[in-house]
């Protein structure tokens, strides 16, 4: 793996590139039938799902002083949400530089949100122990940005985490029509499905969310098609 390329992408320069190295590696890299000697991500990803947490909530509590605490866990749910930190990875080209076992690669593993979001906690991790935890803070609000952004677009709906309702207001609105959604992929066991879900509006895709219920990835979904502003693309 050409590290220099990563870390060029990530803005972000290791002092032990082998903590990057880790971050990239799915446990399915780890159960070949050759030993590879690489330890998997998972232990990273536990970390780093923490730090981007701390991280997430220090900042919206210092943006949003008078909001109630259920209102900033809806937009902390907004943010480190699955869908939210597939996003992030896609921007960030984690797919391309994720080692993977040949069942993953063969059933496009590069391109799984659940994979995709594992890494980048996995990154953030990395980051921490690499660099401290101003290193990791200024990491992920750097690489957060654009959804940072968005937090100042938010209406009196979407900041309660309600998208689908948002949506579909401005949808009937707009179309006269309602939003449709569909499952478009499941994986994980049964105690532990993610869905897939993608909303489409007169027969054209205007977004994709995961979630660990079918209702959680209708609000991914909704999400980004409100993210996306549906005023520039209708009739």
């Amino acid at each position: 793996m050409v590290f220099s390329e990563v870390q060029a992408r990530l803005g972000y320069e290791f002092r032990n590139p082998e903590y990057l190295e880790t971050a990239l590696t799915h446990k399915s890299f780890c159960q070949g039938s050759q030993p590879t000697g690489h330890q998997d991500n998972e232990r990273l990803e536990f970390l780093g799902d923490a730090v981007l947490a701390l991280v997430v909530s220090k900042y919206i509590v210092s943006k949003y002083p008078e909001a109630s605490e259920g209102e900033l866990s809806k937009v902390k749910a907004f943010l480190v949400s699955r869908s939210s930190l597939a996003q992030v990875a896609r921007r960030l080209d984690l797919g391309g530089s994720l080692l993977l076992g040949r069942g993953e690669e063969a059933t496009n593993g590069r391109q799984k949100s659940s994979l995709l979001a594992n890494a980048l906690e996995a990154v953030i991790a990395a980051v921490y122990i690499d660099g401290g935890g101003e290193a990791a803070e200024s990491f992920i609000l750097r690489v957060f940005q654009p959804e940072l952004a968005d937090l100042g677009t938010l209406g009196a709906d979407e900041f309660r985490g309600d998208y689908k309702s948002h949506l579909q207001e401005r949808v009937h609105k707009q179309f006269d029509v309602n939003p449709d959604y569909r499952v478009v992929h499941e994986s994980g066991p049964d105690h532990q499905k993610v869905f897939e879900m993608e909303v489409s509006i007169n027969g054209k895709v205007y977004g994709r969310g995961t979630g660990k219920t079918k209702k959680q990835a209708e609000q991914s979904a909704a999400r980004q098609a409100l993210k996306r502003g549906l005023a520039e693309h209708g009739s």
